[in-house]
């Protein structure tokens, strides 16, 4: 697996986002399981692992942690803040809360190391810029981290490219982290851009638009916990209207002498090379078929033609609902 840039570390150019294995998509997977994927991806040399306090509301951090600390010195391990599972009622239900009050911030990071069971966080972000706090606050909170030893970099996710800089003027930005894929161009506008120039690394969450880049879904069949059931894009007509894209993207595929996956991650590792796309998965070998993107090279006239294919002018529907729009940073198209 060849490297990239992370911050002060080199990572594989194809991360793990380990969300998945806890959270989002339906039931969470068994323990052995998640153990098999993780040190499948280990095996497969992935040195960037992923996760967050909010997936499985700390689970996800307990089974990196529980199947990987014993190879901890092999990979670069990032975490996240700010938002996660809180018992409001005090009845033992946790809901979801976006908190970046640096005591929240201080204590997650206690709660996420003993659960990750490491001395220290690689790469911490700010999962979501709460808006209440001024963003060098929470910024500040976590350059204190830094001095302390407790994370080593600082990360922030879904920001725009006007909030990194503010953030940046407190301490350095190792990476941002946004969804991005074909079909969420949103990057594009201003924050891709702002990374490459203050030497940030981008980190590109659901490179395979949540799955639909990889093959037909069958929306009946998902879980009702599923999250792409209350996202835009796949409502029955917009899912219907997006659907007609994915003939003529497979045909790409085809002709590029890859699976559909692979062509969506190496895209984006055609981008640009401060670019690093962390796709999720539960299944050995979809993860090893989104690590071979690593050894395809797209000719510049399938670039030019996907471009063309799948874009936000051609895809039908918002990426989020406007509840998830109003809690993230990102610039958006008119």
């Amino acid at each position: 697996m060849k490297n990239r840039k992370l911050g002060p570390f080199q990572v594989s150019e194809i991360g793990l986002g380990c969300m998945n294995l806890s959270h989002a998509y339906g039931a969470p997977v068994s323990e052995a399981q998640a153990e098999r994927v993780l040190l499948s991806a280990l095996d497969a040399g992935v040195t960037l692992f992923d996760t967050a306090a909010l997936y499985g509301f700390g689970t996800n951090e307990s089974l990196v942690g529980k199947f990987l600390k014993s190879h901890r010195q092999k990979f670069t391990l990032a975490s996240k803040c700010g938002m996660a599972g809180v018992d409001l009622n005090g009845d033992g239900k946790l809901v979801r809360v976006i908190d970046g009050r640096p005591e929240t911030i201080r204590k997650t990071c206690e709660d996420a190391l003993k659960r990750l069971q490491t001395d220290v966080i690689d790469l911490y972000y700010l999962h979501r810029w709460d808006k209440k706090v001024p963003i060098e606050d929470s910024v500040g909170a976590l350059s204190d981290l830094v001095r302390q030893g407790k994370i080593q970099s600082i990360g922030l996710s879904e920001v725009s490219a006007g909030t990194l800089r503010k953030a940046h003027a407190v301490h350095p930005i190792a990476a941002v982290q946004t969804e991005y894929s074909l079909w969420t161009r949103n990057p594009e506008i201003a924050v891709l851009q702002a990374c490459e120039q203050l030497g940030t690394t981008f980190v590109a969450f659901s490179p395979v638009a949540r799955g639909f880049l990889c093959g037909p879904l069958d929306m009946a069949t998902l879980d009702a916990k599923d999250i792409r059931k209350g996202m835009p894009r796949f409502t029955p007509e917009n899912y219907a209207a997006n659907f007609k894209l994915f003939a003529p993207y497979q045909n790409l595929a085809n002709e590029a002498g890859c699976s559909p996956a692979q062509l969506a991650l190496a895209w984006l590792l055609h981008k640009a090379p401060h670019i690093i796309p962390i796709p999720g998965t539960t299944s050995v070998p979809h993860l090893l078929d989104n690590l071979g993107a690593s050894d395809i090279r797209l000719s510049d006239s399938i670039i030019t033609q996907l471009n063309a294919l799948i874009n936000e002018k051609t895809v039908q529907g918002n990426r989020y609902s406007a509840q998830s729009n109003a809690e993230v940073d990102t610039e958006v198209f008119e």
